[in-house]
């Protein structure tokens, strides 16, 4: 134990709060020594965090769903790690854990924020480290339950998924066509369009990219779209609109076209096709579900076992190439749930 004195760990802090997109000068680098866990708390060597769109929503100040992060403060993400100091009897060291871990080598989490930490041991015959960072994690608890208690998919359903090659978006599709639906992803590029149909099973690919969505949703969502599961928000979010059937449900996850504006956000223009189509949208915050993760992740585990399911990452190597790493994000550069290795 007292080897861990001897360490450094290397912290990136949220040093301003970004105008429009964020650069590498709204963080800063920092280091201090690792310390040996208190009464109840935890130290974890961080093995691999979880680069999400979200993390541009806590960089603003403002009330939200969670609390931004504090200037000064070490930027907020989820990871998955291994326990190498504990003195908490829920956690030995050696265990492979999942947590909020912070962009940071080592968090230590003291014991009256182990809980709020959601700090769980992982398992990784269950899926590997990154893919409880995708399908097992965060993102693939977002997409479960997000259609399957927002969207309530039924066989013969016409699902449409933007961010189709995302993090959520892949686990959407392929938990849609699981449960019986016809399966129509959005995506930026002929390469993740090929990818969702050829690899995944979606049933069509409409790329954004090359232009007319409108056309694309209507070609291939001839009856109409029954449940909408929204990562981009903006035109594409009317473009949809356009399109529902009666009865429709649009799960509101994400916004990535917006997160970067100067200017407000733009909403739904074409919202009265709601009240037309007697449909419904609604927000969803995967915290909310929290103690159901166990069935979600038992559930999507035997998917990836028997390869009804595939969890694609793109992998990014080293704490210091965080901020350019997160930039990918918001240009649609990565293929893939976008993870930071930070450590082997």
């Amino acid at each position: 134990m007292s080897t861990l004195t001897s360490l450094t760990n290397h912290q990136v802090r949220l040093a301003s709060r970004p105008v429009g997109l964020p650069t590498r000068d709204n963080w800063s680098f920092t280091s201090e020594p690792v310390t040996e866990p208190a009464e109840g708390g935890v130290l974890v060597k961080t093995l691999a965090l979880s680069l999400d769109p979200a993390m541009r929503g806590w960089m603003n100040e403002g009330k939200s769903y969670i609390a931004p992060v504090g200037i000064g403060e070490v930027m907020r993400a989820g990871g998955v790690g291994k326990v190498v100091a504990s003195n908490n009897p829920g956690f030995a060291v050696g265990d492979m854990v999942s947590a909020t871990l912070g962009v940071q080598e080592y968090a230590l989490v003291p014991g009256d924020q182990v809980r709020r930490s959601g700090m769980f041991k992982i398992d990784l015959r269950a899926g590997s480290a990154t893919q409880w960072l995708n399908v097992l994690g965060m993102p693939g608890m977002t997409g479960y339950f997000g259609l399957m208690d927002v969207g309530q998919p039924k066989p013969g359903d016409t699902l449409v998924v933007s961010g189709a090659a995302g993090a959520v978006g892949q686990t959407v599709g392929q938990m849609a066509k699981i449960k019986g639906c016809r399966v129509v992803g959005i995506a930026g590029g002929r390469a993740k369009c090929d990818w969702v149909v050829n690899e995944l099973g979606f049933d069509a690919c409409i790329d954004y990219k090359a232009g007319n969505v409108k056309a694309g949703l209507k070609e291939h969502c001839p009856k109409g779209v029954d449940i909408y599961f929204d990562n981009v928000g903006g035109e594409i979010l009317d473009d949809v609109l356009a399109r529902i059937a009666r009865g429709a449900r649009i799960i509101i996850c994400g916004a990535i076209s917006q997160y970067n504006n100067t200017t407000p956000v733009q909403g739904p223009k074409n919202y009265l096709s709601l009240l037309v189509n007697r449909a419904r949208m609604e927000g969803i915050v995967v915290f909310d579900y929290a103690d159901r993760y166990p069935q979600a992740i038992a559930e999507m585990a035997g998917y990836l076992k028997d390869g009804r399911m595939k969890s694609k990452e793109d992998v990014v190597k080293g704490l210091q190439t965080f901020p350019e790493t997160l930039i990918k994000l918001f240009a649609g550069a990565n293929f893939g749930k976008l993870v930071l290795q930070v450590s082997e």
